[in-house]
């Protein structure tokens, strides 16, 4: 399947019914499988989800009660009254095709030994091989009683590693969606299994597409589709305009608090304009691991008075803080271990909401964020050139006319729910045709 060939989307929406395996369900930080799901079944497709994992704490996406799909969740420790005897099941129905899949989830671990000899993780490695396995004999039976057309995971990880394993035990073709640190991180041997079985492979970058296919050619060529997160656009149409108050600027960012978001930078730059004399406080929404090492950068830098590190917020929350922004920042990089981002459902939003960006170049952003067209980028790693890209949107009202109005018009044409939930629907009218 080449870049943007055509996909016509039938009338036969009403007749797919797709199972949805995804990490963890409803996971605040990854909107855009939510909103792909609200895509669909606007669309009439019929979706039951499985959760590998079992739901977070923290807040919940206001979006999740829009959804009318059933969640069943997986996790054989937590759930092991229905799915040991739903493996049971399986194995009765299905022994040939059982038995040959568990063969195979324990040659994965033997195979993960000669790899890693000696390590202490061999262990872990066995028993979430053997839990992915309870998973997928899980998930057989449940579909035994409520078939699917196919089987969709998200992220080239755990989900799709279920979904391959279902799928030998079923018969059940998959397709998969791979998005950032489940291409770059991943083990090649790993993922070529996965790609190779997949009907179709979904990404959402065009970078993302272009290395699958120069990386894993046999796996890939001919059926890898770019197919963007869609955004529904109408919640932010009512934003307004974003002038930065006489007296202080405020910056926005809202991101896992991981490596890969440059958010040590952002503080470094923030501390630049500081000393400049420009007065601003820095928000960022979002939790991670990193927390307490950034608090301590802004404690040391003197700016424990500028900046909020606000944590999870609830979704209603986070637009209202779009809405009070003068400017959205995100120095995204690429991590030491290789982990990217793709395109950051957090621009899509802070686009949507008519309030100007400065990201860099990493992975897919380039994709929606022209710079000096749609917003300004800046090389990662580079404080001080943030620094003076803040401070250009923060000085030009008509820069930041111009940078949001474009943004917005190319978010509409390329990145809206409605022409995204399309392209992919015609993807699995397509598998389901074939």
């Amino acid at each position: 399947m080449q870049r943007d060939a055509p996909l016509r989307v039938g009338e036969s929406a009403g007749r797919l019914a797709i199972a949805y395996i995804v990490k963890a369900w409803p996971r605040l930080s990854e909107t855009f499988i939510l909103n792909e799901i609200v895509g669909l079944e606007r669309r009439g497709v019929s979706i039951r989800i499985f959760s590998v994992k079992d739901p977070n704490p923290g807040p919940i996406h206001d979006g999740v009660a829009l959804v009318r799909a059933n969640v069943t969740y997986l996790s054989p420790r937590r759930h092991w009254k229905s799915a040991l005897p739903g493996n049971f099941r399986s194995l009765r129905r299905r022994p040939g095709r059982y038995l040959r899949t568990l063969l195979m989830a324990l040659v994965k671990v033997l195979s993960h030994r000669r790899r890693h000899r000696g390590s202490p993780a061999l262990g872990l490695r066995a028993l979430a091989a053997l839990r992915h396995f309870l998973e997928a004999g899980y998930l057989a039976d449940v579909l035994f009683g409520q078939p699917a057309t196919h089987l969709h995971a998200h992220f080239a990880s755990s989900p799709a590693l279920v979904a391959l394993l279902t799928s030998r035990i079923t018969g059940v073709p998959y397709t998969l969606t791979a998005h950032a640190k489940d291409i770059y991180v991943s083990h090649p041997d790993d993922l070529r299994a996965k790609l190779r079985e997949a009907r179709a492979v979904v990404t959402c970058t065009e970078y993302n597409r272009q290395h699958l296919l120069r990386r894993y050619p046999r796996e890939c060529g001919g059926k890898v589709l770019r197919v963007y997160h869609g955004l529904d656009l109408a919640p932010f149409r009512c934003a307004r305009s974003h002038t930065p108050e006489p007296r202080e600027a405020v910056i926005l960012s809202v991101a896992r608090l991981v490596e890969k978001k440059g958010l040590d930078d952002l503080l470094a730059a923030v501390d630049i304009l500081r000393l400049r004399g420009r007065r601003l406080r820095l928000e960022i929404i979002g939790t991670g691991p990193l927390r307490e090492k950034l608090k301590a950068q802004a404690t040391q830098l003197g700016l424990d008075d500028r900046v909020r590190l606000l944590g999870a917020q609830p979704y209603e929350a986070v637009c209202l803080a779009y809405r009070r922004a003068s400017v959205f920042a995100l120095p995204c990089r690429v991590a030491a271990d290789g982990d990217r981002d793709g395109i950051p459902n957090v621009l899509l939003e802070a686009v949507a909401s008519g309030v100007p960006v400065v990201s860099t170049p990493v992975s897919g952003i380039p994709e929606l964020i022209e710079c000096d067209r749609s917003g300004l980028l800046v090389e990662p790693n580079h404080p001080g050139m943030l620094a003076d890209a803040l401070d250009r949107i923060l000085e030009s009202p008509e820069l930041r006319a111009r940078l949001t109005e474009a943004a917005r018009a190319k978010l509409a044409a390329h990145f809206s729910l409605d022409h995204c939930s399309a392209r992919l629907l015609a993807l699995f009218q397509a598998v389901q045709a074939a």
